[in-house]
C-alpha cells in the first residue's frame, strides 16, 4: 500500500514558519505562504504549531510534516521535545511528526527509546521522521522504527556547529545515506535550486527548503551581505 512518504519521493517540501520575534509570526501568513508553495509545485509542507498547521489545512490539502518548537530548561532539545507536543500535534492530525533524534539529553530524562515506543503505542499509524545531526544518530534512528531521517539539525549542535549540509558536494548527505536505508530527507541550508536537485540527484528521497523560500528578512540579507562585499571590493 502506497504511504505519504511514497508520494514524497523526488519532491519538493516547503517549510513554512515564522517564530514569535520574526515579522511574519502569523497563522494567517503562514497558512497564505503554504497556499503560494502548493501554487509554485510543492508537495508538501513542515509546519510548526497546532494553529499554524490548522490554518495550513484551511488553504491546502497537501500532506504536513509537524512539529512544535519548545524549550524546556532542562534540555537543548526542542524540536517536538516530549510526549506533550506531539499529543498536541495528534490533534491536527499531520502526516508526518517530526522529532528531535539527536543523542542530547532530553526534557525530564527521557530517552529517545522511551519516546518512540510511547508514540508508537498510543498512536500506532502515525509516521515518525527523526532531525538528526549525525550519522550514528540516524542509525539509531533507523533502529528505533523511525520511518525516515531528516539531516535537520546538522550543522545546529555543539557537535556539528560549523558544518552545513552543502559541505564538499553534501558529503553528510552522502555519508546518511550510506548507512541507512530508510528514506534520507534532505533539509537545512539547503539554500538554492541547484542545491535542492542535487541533494535528490545523490539520493535524498526528498528535500525540504525552508528560508530560502518562505523567509523575506533571511532572503533579504543575503543580497545585502553580497552587495555590500561586492562595495568593499571596489573600495
Amino acid at each position: 500500500m502506497k504511504t505519504v512518504l511514497d508520494t514524497l519521493k523526488g519532491r519538493l517540501v516547503v517549510s513554512c514558519q515564522a517564530l514569535e520575534n520574526e515579522p511574519l509570526h502569523s497563522p494567517f501568513i503562514m497558512s497564505r505562504m503554504a497556499l503560494a508553495a502548493r501554487q509554485g509545485g510543492a508537495a508538501a509542507i513542515r509546519a510548526n504549531s497546532v494553529v499554524d498547521i490548522e490554518a495550513i489545512k484551511e488553504q491546502v490539502t497537501l500532506p504536513v510534516i509537524g512539529i512544535i518548537k519548545r524549550e524546556y530548561p532542562d534540555s537543548e532539545v526542542f524540536i517536538t521535545a516530549t510526549m506533550k507536543e506531539v499529543d498536541e500535534l495528534m490533534t491536527v492530525s499531520p502526516a508526518i511528526i517530526a522529532l528531535d533524534a539527536t543523542d542530547r539529553a532530553r526534557p525530564g530524562g527521557e530517552s529517545l527509546a522511551m519516546l518512540v515506543t510511547r508514540i508508537r503505542t498510543r498512536y500506532p499509524s502515525v509516521l515518525l521522521m527523526a532531525d538528526i545531526a549525525t550519522v550514528d544518530e540516524a542509525v539509531t534512528a533507523q533502529a528505533l522504527g523511525f520511518d525516515c531521517v531528516g539531516t535537520t539539525l546538522y550543522g545546529y549542535t555543539a557537535q556539528t556547529v560549523g558544518h552545513a549540509l552543502p559541505d564538499d558536494d553534501c558529503q553528510f548527505l552522502k555519508a546518511v545515506l550510506a548507512a541507512v536505508t530508510v528514506p534520507v530527507v534532505a533539509e537545512g541550508n539547503v539554500d538554492t535550486p541547484e542545491r535542492a536537485a542535487r541533494c535528490l540527484a545523490l539520493g535524498a528521497h526528498m528535500v525540504v527548503v525552508g528560508g530560502a523560500i518562505t523567509r523575506p528578512q533571511q532572503i533579504t540579507e543575503r543580497f545585502m551581505a553580497a552587495i555590500d562585499a561586492q562595495s568593499t571590493d571596489r573600495a
